[in-house]
């Protein structure tokens, strides 16, 4: 069974454009007058946002990677066997029809 898989490229850009704006936006609020106080604590709340967001990117990146391997994988039974028979899940007759 494969590992989990790496990071697609697309969510390796999109954590790429958000670091470049963890940067950008303190820059601009310094060009345009704001404190260094409100540019850094700024910087810091966005580098926040960032890596919370890129944890649950790479968490359901690894969802899904697991969920795809297991509907590809063969379903065994309890001992790691095919499931097959009356007590795997094969044809039961009878059962809960209606006579009538």
């Amino acid at each position: 069974m494969p590992g989990p898989q790496p990071p697609t490229q697309d969510s390796a850009t999109v954590v790429r454009w958000a670091a470049f704006s963890c940067v950008l936006v303190p820059v601009v609020l310094l060009w345009y007058g704001s404190s260094l106080a409100g540019a850094a604590g700024t910087a810091l709340s966005l580098a926040a946002v960032t890596a919370a967001c890129r944890i649950l990117l790479r968490q359901s990146e690894l969802g899904a990677a697991r969920l795809l391997d297991e509907e590809s994988a063969p379903h065994r039974g309890r001992h790691h066997r095919p499931e097959s028979g009356a007590r795997g899940g094969g044809h039961h007759s009878g059962g809960n029809t209606p006579v009538g």
